[in-house]
């Protein structure tokens, strides 16, 4: 879908029907509105419907909407004392998907690690608990996210080699040449569209008319817009 279509599309889901009471709206707020309306939707389903199942790849439709998104690239990591360590996360870093990895010790190497994401306040208790502390022989240890990098956790019993995270990116924002980036304050030379489908593209024009109708406070709007986003999605 170009950007032309939709500018077209949002100017419509606001407009009264045969009135023009929204053409009035500035490129700039429907780029800003797209691109927000797109950021939470791939937040909310990221998450998932409730707290007790991940939304990412809850079922086929979703595997297949946000799939566009997962990137796998080598991350270097660098031994401090009972862990290895990143030096930050990518800059295009959306939200946590896995981290793969292999390990070695003087008499061995390349063995595949399991590795699971655990809560930075249980780092003590996890490292001492027999069942759950970092084991070459078993192949398993775990992980913490903390002040933007991934820590690796060894017990300094085990070295790690060839790191690789794999994570949501952040979604490609929309731009339109010569109108000013909300983002950047400066005005656009290329013209950026969507990367996801057509029909992915129809719930984010609603996201965005539901964003401006609330900027505008058109209450009848945000309602029209918000059940036609849930009802299909």
């Amino acid at each position: 879908m170009n950007n032309i279509t939709i500018r077209l599309k949002i100017k419509e889901r606001l407009n009264k029907l045969s009135s023009q009471d929204y053409d009035n709206l500035e490129d700039w707020q429907i780029v800003e509105a797209f691109n927000k309306g797109m950021v939470d939707w791939c937040r909310r389903n990221l998450h998932g419907n409730n707290l007790f199942q991940t939304g990412d790849e809850g079922s086929k439709r979703r595997i297949d909407d946000l799939q566009i998104l997962l990137t796998e690239v080598p991350i270097a990591m660098v031994k401090q004392d009972l862990y290895y360590e990143s030096q930050g996360l990518p800059a295009n870093y959306f939200e946590w998907k896995r981290v793969s990895a292999k390990s070695k010790t003087k008499c061995c190497g390349n063995r595949r690690m399991i590795i699971y994401l655990a809560e930075e306040g249980n780092v003590d208790t996890l490292l001492r608990d027999e069942h759950k502390k970092p084991s070459f022989e078993w192949g398993e240890t775990f992980c913490t996210l903390k002040g933007g990098d991934l820590r690796i956790y060894t017990n300094n019993d085990f070295d790690i080699t060839d790191a690789r995270l794999t994570y949501y990116r952040q979604p490609r924002r929309i731009q339109i040449i010569g109108v000013v980036d909300p983002y950047t304050n400066v005005a656009s030379t290329i013209e950026v569209e969507s990367e996801f489908k057509d029909d992915l593209n129809e719930l984010f024009v609603d996201e965005a008319a539901k964003i401006i109708a609330g900027d505008i406070e058109s209450i009848n709007q945000i309602s029209i817009q918000d059940n036609s986003v849930e009802n299909n999605n």
